[in-house]
């Protein structure tokens, strides 16, 4: 058996084990090393291999970023910021037909700002939203399935995990993905507020209103997240006016959000603990996928896959938009049993080397940051497909109401809007790179 024949074999092989509820991480770790094994004929060149690889990947400056930005997440819903979020959002527009669940898309994307992930958005937006939307009268389906949908904007808007792990891979800049990523993710915000604007027309039995709050009540709902806008402002603009790196960036916010949620009364030594091992559990998950990625992918780049692969579809003549379409069809589908970080450290360094022989018109930095933001996207989508879209899961565990047959079928408009937007953003690749250019 050839390299390539084994590496397209270990494919099947990882999916098995995904399907048998293998750690993701514990199953490309194997199949890289088992297939390193083949390939070598002998253990002593694999641990070598293993000793290298486990290095090589932790001694990258660029992924301490990881932590302090879950970190960050872990401050904010201490110090109640999430909850500060919706309300604000809820005073201004929850009395609007649709309006309470508009107010949790909004939160979700301002707390996504200063989290970076998008289980964790989910599952804070959750907790605070669910039982909003429940007094308000809201139906259990709409409103499970806009909270998973508001929830994969934690990805999107900056700052991302997931964007961080495709920029080292990639070989790209943080902070220009950062930038790239804002019009498309106000984009989806606003695509999913237009969904629940219709559905509120459509089925108005489902989505109901808050009685209108009084503008003193609403200003001073505003006040309180003055700390959410203070830190963004603070670790963005310092990172896009060079005054510090996106790692400085992030402990920066790590800070300042731990300061807001002390002030709040939310962090004390006890919280601090949990926070503190909270970012180390989620941190060590995370690593460790990292780590049997790397194994994983050194065992593709042994076999020759990606090469080949890229020559073979150079030499093919095929339309370069339509292998683009094909591989962002393939994330869809991956979606549906793979988590974002997940599929993008075991795909990148197959697909990357690909697209980039083929000829979109753009130059290789433009491409390489349009092609990222396309591909979290379409993970994002992912992360709200039927029938194992993990958002779906998170949020359904939160509302043992609402069976989650209701929540496939409300959440199907949402995946729609997040289609368009991707045709759109395919088709017109200077709607991403538009704020970066300028």
């Amino acid at each position: 058996m050839t390299g390539i024949e084994l590496a397209a074999w270990s494919f099947p092989v990882l999916l098995l084990l995904i399907f048998i509820r293998v750690p993701i991480g514990l199953s490309m770790l194997l199949c890289g090393l088992g297939g390193a094994w083949v390939i070598y004929g002998s253990s002593v060149p694999i641990f070598n291999q293993l000793k290298q690889v486990t290095y090589s990947t932790f001694s990258n400056y660029s992924l301490s970023v990881i932590p302090l930005f879950l970190l960050m997440g872990q401050f904010a819903a201490l110090g109640g910021l999430s909850q500060a979020l919706f309300k604000a959002a809820e005073a201004w527009i929850g009395h609007r037909k649709g309006g309470v669940a508009m107010a949790a898309v909004g939160a979700c994307a301002g707390f996504g700002a200063i989290c970076g992930s998008s289980l964790a958005t989910a599952a804070t937006m959750g907790q605070v939203a669910l039982p909003e939307l429940k007094r308000a009268g809201y139906a259990g389906g709409i409103s499970t399935a806009t909270l998973a949908a508001g929830g994969t904007l934690g990805i999107l808007i900056p700052p991302s995990v997931v964007l961080v792990i495709y920029a080292i891979l990639t070989e790209q800049n943080i902070a220009k993905l950062f930038l790239a990523a804002f019009v498309p993710g106000i984009l989806a915000a606003l695509g999913y507020m237009t969904v629940i604007a219709i559905y509120a027309r459509v089925k108005p039995q489902d989505v109901g209103s808050m009685p209108p709050m009084p503008m003193k009540e609403r200003w001073a709902a505003t006040a309180k997240v003055w700390p959410v806008m203070l830190i963004f402002v603070a670790v963005v603009g310092g990172i896009y006016s060079g005054l510090f790196t996106p790692t400085e960036g992030a402990a920066i916010g790590a800070f300042g959000t731990g300061l807001a949620a002390w002030m709040g009364g939310g962090l004390n030594r006890r919280t601090l603990l949990g926070a503190i091992l909270g970012t180390a559990v989620a941190t060590g998950m995370i690593f460790m996928i990292v780590l049997g990625a790397g194994v994983y992918n050194t065992f593709l780049a042994l076999s020759q896959l990606p090469q080949e692969t890229a020559q073979l579809v150079a030499a093919s003549g095929f339309n370069p938009w339509l292998v683009l379409v094909a591989i962002l069809v393939l994330y869809v589908i991956l979606g549906c049993f793979m988590d974002s970080l997940s599929m993008i450290l075991l795909t990148i360094p197959v697909f990357f080397p690909i697209v980039t022989v083929l000829d979109f018109g753009l130059t290789p930095e433009e491409f390489a940051i349009w092609f990222g933001i396309l591909v979290l996207i379409v993970v994002e989508v992912g992360l709200i497909t039927p029938p194992v879209g993990m958002n779906l899961f998170v949020i359904n565990s939160m509302a043992r109401d609402t069976p989650i047959t209701q929540t496939y079928r409300a959440v199907m408009p949402f995946v729609a809007s997040d289609l368009i937007r991707t045709a759109i953003l395919v088709a017109f690749p200077g709607i991403t790179l538009f704020v970066l250019r300028l």
